[in-house]
């Protein structure tokens, strides 16, 4: 059974195919009422990830870097306080009211109980406070979404580097620098759209197994090229010479150049390594997946992004996370070890049969806030199996009976993520404004919160234009100093580490402040969960691609791109 639906916050056709009803039945939930698109923005509109603010922990009083401002209605303890036995989780826990709507009831919790106020683990904490959504680091600054990362700074999602500034999706590189879809590479600078297992190469993208290469693409298996023409080693060393990038005014020239230069040649239309059955973007190791973007290891899955790790098998619409998953629905930033969870928004850690949760772990929960052990809990009070089980379906059938109605008047019965307007952060601040960007109007219409930015303390000292050309000019005495951004105009500071490595690469000190750098790393992957359909030049043959035609004029289908550059 194919069945034509019309989305309930967007009012688009979407599609329900015979192998999505199997799915739902399965898991037994409804099918949606809101189309793929909506269902992302939804989740999305709960992951705040890039907005930082100093504030004291609501149970140590001691002040530390939480992704809720000092002001929000929450009670936010710090990740030593909240994971410590200091507190009593179920001392919240509260009988289900049928008189109310089940949504009303999980906000009212949702307000009571102590939330973790930035997810990372404790010995991140110490070494790298001003990071979120992490673990495993040391001494790294400003790094969002990462994992397994030493001496690093500035970006978005990477996982096992070392000595990584201003590169977003990077995976086991080393001594990098303005990077982006990067993997085992060692001193590459300036590298876009999947350079891989490269040294002491500036400029490329689409590259492979190259050495001491500058502003070329699609090149594979190449040493000394230089805008894809060959040298031999000495001209190679001459020429690049003359380009010092240790300038900003140079580097700025070479980068727009070479820029340009890529437009010349069809880039990789898709990127699908060792995945078979699978559409989207940047899929990897990957089976019988659709509409899946910046996956690995994921099988028989549909509309998942940002899942990565050990398998994740038979999930449908998770945002974030992954790492050995079975059987999941709705969630975003859920995983590592968790099986039959619906619903849910950062959760895990071993978590199984929960839906409705925050911040669970454990098994059989529905509709709690931080609940990390016992099983068969509601509303963070706790059941026997018997009880539990009695109540569940209840619920259910309650909350099809009462529905949720927000202010737009769309209504949320079971089988629903949570609403927008229960997120705890303004619709502004969390990354669904970077897929989907909505004016401070459009979103007052809707009735989503908006925030805006708050005023910085820092004084500038010293405007970046005043900063020397030149990294052999500039001096120590720049780790003093306030640097206005030429973008938003508030003051930054260059840090000790980043010094030290721009340095040592030979790269100019940064103009823009470190969040309008990473603002503009995720604005260019966002353009990677896009597909659009594209014609190949060569042969004729439709496909879809996340390249349009004003980013890549010229395009060649996955066989004919094959054949020409490998």
């Amino acid at each position: 059974m194919r069945e034509e639906r019309t989305c309930q916050n967007c009012t688009t056709k979407f599609t329900v195919e015979p192998e999505d009803f199997q799915f739902y039945e399965k898991i037994g939930v409804p099918p949606p009422t809101f189309c793929p698109s909506c269902r992302l923005q939804r989740r999305l509109a709960f992951f705040n990830i890039f907005n930082l603010y100093k504030r004291p922990c609501d149970l140590c009083k001691k002040e530390f870097i939480s992704v809720y401002h000092k002001d929000s209605p929450y009670t936010v303890y710090c990740p030593k306080c909240w994971w410590s036995d200091e507190w009593d989780r179920f001392s919240y826990g509260r009988e289900y009211d049928f008189s109310k709507s089940f949504f009303e009831q999980f906000k009212e919790l949702w307000r009571a109980v102590p939330v973790l106020g930035i997810s990372i683990d404790t010995p991140t904490m110490e070494t790298s406070p001003y990071t979120s959504h992490s673990g495993h680091l040391k001494n790294c600054y400003l790094l969002f979404h990462a994992d397994y990362v030493e001496d690093s700074a500035y970006g978005f999602f990477h996982l096992y580097n070392h000595s990584v500034f201003d590169c977003a999706v990077t995976m086991s590189c080393e001594s990098c620098y303005d990077c982006q879809n990067a993997f085992k590479n060692n001193s590459v600078v300036g590298g876009r759209g999947n350079v891989t297992n490269s040294i002491d190469s500036y400029f490329l993208r689409d590259c492979d197994n190259c050495q001491n290469c500058f502003a070329s693409a699609n090149l594979r298996n190449k040493q000394y090229y230089i805008f894809n023409k060959p040298h031999t080693k000495e001209d190679y060393f001459k020429e690049v010479e003359r380009w010092d990038l240790g300038s900003y005014k140079t580097y700025q020239e070479i980068s727009e150049r070479a820029n340009e230069h890529w437009k010349k040649f069809p880039p990789r239309p898709t990127y699908d390594d060792f995945s078979v059955e699978c559409t989207g973007s940047y899929v990897f190791q990957s089976k019988n997946c659709a509409h899946c973007f910046e996956v690995s290891n994921v099988q028989d899955s549909k509309f998942m992004l940002l899942v990565a790790d050990r398998i994740t098998k038979d999930c449908y619409d998770v945002s974030s996370w992954g790492n050995n998953m079975t059987q999941c629905y709705e969630c975003c930033n859920v995983g590592e070890d968790v099986s039959d969870v619906k619903f849910c928004h950062e959760s895990g850690l071993g978590l199984m049969d929960a839906q409705y949760c925050k911040l669970s772990t454990g098994a059989h929960h529905f509709g709690c806030v931080s609940v990390k052990k016992g099983d068969y809990v509601i509303l963070n009070k706790r059941y026997a199996k018997e009880e539990y089980e009695a109540l569940v379906p209840r619920i259910i059938a309650h909350m099809n009976e009462m529905p949720y109605v927000d202010g737009n008047g769309i209504e949320y019965r079971y089988g629903e993520f949570f609403p927008i307007d229960l997120s705890p952060f303004a619709y502004n601040k969390t990354i669904a404004a970077g897929l989907f960007p909505l004016t401070e109007e459009e979103i007052t219409r809707k009735k989503y919160r908006f925030l805006s930015d708050m005023d910085h303390a820092h004084s500038v000292t010293k405007n970046a234009t005043d900063i020397p050309d030149h990294i052999k000019d500039v001096t120590d005495d720049i780790l003093r100093e306030t640097i206005g951004c030429v973008e938003c105009g508030k003051g930054f500071r260059i840090i000790p580490m980043e010094l030290s490595f721009l340095r040592r690469m030979k790269l100019p000190v940064p103009r823009k402040c470190p969040f309008c750098r990473v603002r503009a790393q995720f604005t260019r992957w966002t353009k990677n969960l896009k597909v659009v359909s594209r014609m190949c030049k060569e042969c004729g043959e439709k496909f879809t691609t996340h390249y349009t035609e004003e980013d890549a004029p010229f395009v060649l289908c996955k066989k004919c791109y094959q054949k020409e550059i490998i």
